[in-house]
């Protein structure tokens, strides 16, 4: 268990291995690297391997204000600099895609495999727009002094429940994060990529994965049966043994 202080922020990270490229563990939403723990286990023998928690998780420090995916895509960089490492190897599950995405696109990445992979974003239909405009038209109402002590459980009431389980800074952070749509910059990300999908996964559904296939310049697509968005961790021998087939050739 090691700890560096990056841009003012505390990060946790654990790192395994001691030969070989560098890889880094990019969690989801919510997780932190126990997540990602199964993972850099298998992978120590022939890499090194940076389990990070991000800045609001596990056990690293919050951000200091509300950030979007850039943000910490350009912490993801500060980290890469600081700890001396070269077109690092960038396994990432669920809003971890969205940040290594984010992260391929402006600075060198040797490979990518994303799990789970978010970020591109849904065709905003009228029921969106009907469910967002009321939602904003009652927190305004809520806001007046009358109404101010209902304000709580109408916020704890309304969103996902990732939004739900955020709290604070996290809170406006989340709203920031699913926002972002990743979908220009794909035909523009090269890094080799392999996108692992669960094919009953209701949060990015495989279509999404198809769709990052056919824009990417350089991915496979492959998808786990019967599993859902985290298929990658309950069925996580048949997972590295993708990994191995996948980053074969850079064993060290």
């Amino acid at each position: 268990m090691s700890f560096i202080n990056i841009n003012g922020i505390k990060l946790h990270y654990e790192r395994s291995g001691d030969k070989g490229k560098d890889v880094i563990l990019l969690h989801g939403w919510g997780q932190n690297t126990e997540m990602m723990a199964y993972i850099a286990n298998f992978l120590k023998e022939h890499f090194k391997v940076y389990n990070i928690d991000f800045p609001g998780f596990g056990q690293s420090g919050d951000p200091t204000e509300t950030w979007g995916v850039e943000d910490y895509s350009e912490f993801l960089r500060s980290f890469v600099l600081e700890m001396n490492i070269e077109n690092p190897i960038l396994i990432g599950h669920s809003f971890g895609c969205r940040v290594a995405v984010r992260y391929a696109h402006k600075y060198p990445v040797h490979k990518m495999v994303l799990t789970g992979a978010a970020g591109i974003r849904d065709k905003r239909t009228l029921k969106y727009y009907y469910k967002v405009y009321t939602y904003k038209l009652g927190k305004k109402i809520l806001s007046l002094k009358p109404f101010e002590k209902y304000k709580e459980k109408f916020q704890k009431n309304a969103g996902s429940e990732d939004y739900k389980n955020s709290s604070g800074i996290m809170r406006s952070t989340f709203v920031k994060v699913v926002n972002d749509d990743v979908t220009p910059i794909l035909p523009e990300v090269k890094t080799p990529t392999l996108l692992v999908y669960g094919e009953k996964d209701e949060a990015t559904p495989v279509s999404k994965g198809r769709l990052m296939e056919k824009l990417m310049g350089d991915a496979t697509l492959v998808i786990f049966e019967g599993d859902d968005h985290f298929a990658y961790f309950h069925q996580g021998d048949r997972f590295n043994r993708v990994l191995e087939a996948y980053l074969k050739e850079d064993y060290e």
